[in-house]
């Protein structure tokens, strides 16, 4: 086992890692940057080293700076969290070729998943379904229209090396994609340093079912059960939840089983999350994030398992800890994001929080870096907390969840929990009619 963790992350999730290192007697060193001088994880960590200026580029994302900091403090693993380095994998590189381990997948599962068209050609090669489109990239308009035609409009075109929703649009027609082609194909090379674009058949009202996994290096691939993500706004998950609701037991049952064969077929160790999108009783593979992910609480809640000590022991070289049969899914959890940002708007609120109180209970969890006197900074993302509950029942966590959001106060920002209350309540959402672009819809009709 390590014996000093670098965590090159910030906010709510290097707390999380400190804590899942404390319990397993592993040594912490924060990174900060200027900005974050006082922030809660460089006050818990074992150890701190600055990194830069407040700006992501000068700071989080220095490869030279990450480094060296855990050069100097000696560390023999580093833990990238999510986002920021999380899935470079010139960075995993630089970890390894420094004699540290990257507590994450191997730098070539990084690049095959982090490319959608080898990923998806690597689940194509483990017979999982996926949405009919073009096999590779499309090179330019004409070719785009050719392949439009064959799938059927509307479809969506996509950037190969994106996520997050930048680099998409849906195309409903030829004159569409010769005006929103070189717009998007632009927008991709600008945000992801890659042009390259795919086709995908536009579902309209799909629902976002993602399968948590794990691989250790003697071939065990398990799966830890899965979450409803579809509850997203402009693309980005902003009410999560496991297991998934509303699912037949042979659709749940197929969903699972995919996701565990392409682990097993890729040799991918440590954990991650495999994603599909569901119409009906049809399931078409959409990507991996090979990290861990911000909703991975209520898998845990759900499992009893600790995610991030696990992938802490896989990256260590130890043997998966449990077989498939051991896992056991009991009850349900429910996690809203907690984004300091306008509830309608959307615009970030960052500022001094001069009041905070935290709500509690049997069943309630809080993963946060915020406290009375911090200050949400603007340079970051506007993730400032994660509400998460667990109960015997969906309906019992939806009590429970809206209990705890009217106990939770945050002020000095403004937050998203105002939307996610109204959201709770919608008949929509009790009686699981939702898809992707519910929210987005459901705003436009307010």
């Amino acid at each position: 086992m390590f014996q000093k963790v670098l965590i090159a992350n910030r906010g709510e999730f290097a707390m999380r890692i400190i804590r899942a290192c404390r319990e397993l007697g592993i040594r912490t060193v924060a990174i900060y940057s200027e900005a974050d001088r006082h922030a809660l994880h460089v006050r818990f960590a074992d150890e701190s080293v600055c990194i830069g200026p407040a700006q992501a580029t000068k700071s989080y994302l220095n490869i030279p700076a990450v480094i060296s900091a855990a050069d100097i403090s000696r560390a023999d693993a580093v833990h990238p969290g999510y986002g920021f380095l999380a899935e470079n994998a010139v960075f995993a590189e630089a970890v390894n070729a420094h004699g540290m381990t990257f507590i994450g997948p191997s730098p070539d599962h990084l690049r095959q998943f982090g490319d959608k068209l080898s990923a998806k050609a690597a689940a194509r090669a483990a017979g999982l379904p996926l949405v009919p489109g073009s096999i590779g990239s499309v090179e330019s308009i004409e070719e785009a229209i050719e392949v439009a035609k064959t799938v059927g409009y509307p479809i969506m075109l996509k950037a190969a090396a994106g996520g997050g929703g930048k680099g998409m649009r849906i195309i409903e027609n030829d004159a569409d994609m010769e005006k929103l082609f070189p717009i998007t194909a632009t927008e991709a090379k600008a945000a992801f340093g890659s042009g390259a674009l795919f086709i995908e058949r536009f579902l309209r009202k799909p629902r976002h079912i993602e399968v948590q996994f794990a691989g250790d290096r003697f071939g065990t691939a398990v799966h830890v059960g899965e979450r409803d993500c579809s509850m997203q706004r402009r693309h980005q998950k902003i009410i999560e939840e496991a297991p998934a609701p509303n699912l037949s037991e042979p659709l749940r049952d197929r969903i699972r089983a995919a996701a565990a064969r392409l682990v097993a077929s890729t040799g991918y160790v440590t954990v991650g999350t495999c994603e599909f999108l569901v119409e009906g009783e049809e399931f078409f593979f959409l990507e991996v994030n090979p990290r861990i992910q911000v909703e991975h609480p209520v898998t845990e809640m759900v499992t009893g398992v600790d995610l991030v000590q696990l992938q802490i022991r896989l990256a260590a070289g130890e043997r998966m800890p449990f077989a498939q049969a051991d896992i056991r899914l009991q009850g349900h959890s429910i996690e809203v994001r907690v984004n300091a940002e306008d509830p309608w708007k959307f615009t970030p609120s960052p500022g001094k929080i001069t009041g905070y109180h935290a709500p509690g209970g049997p069943g309630v969890r809080v993963d946060s870096s915020i406290h009375e006197g911090a200050t949400v900074q603007p340079y970051y993302d506007s993730l400032a907390a994660k509400l998460i509950v667990h109960a015997p029942d969906r309906e019992a966590a939806i009590r429970k969840l809206l209990g705890a959001m009217n106990e939770y106060v945050i002020e000095g920002i403004r937050t998203s929990l105002p939307l996610q209350k109204l959201l709770l309540t919608d008949p929509a959402f009790r009686d699981v009619r939702f898809h992707t672009r519910y929210i987005d819809e459901w705003l436009r009709g307010r």
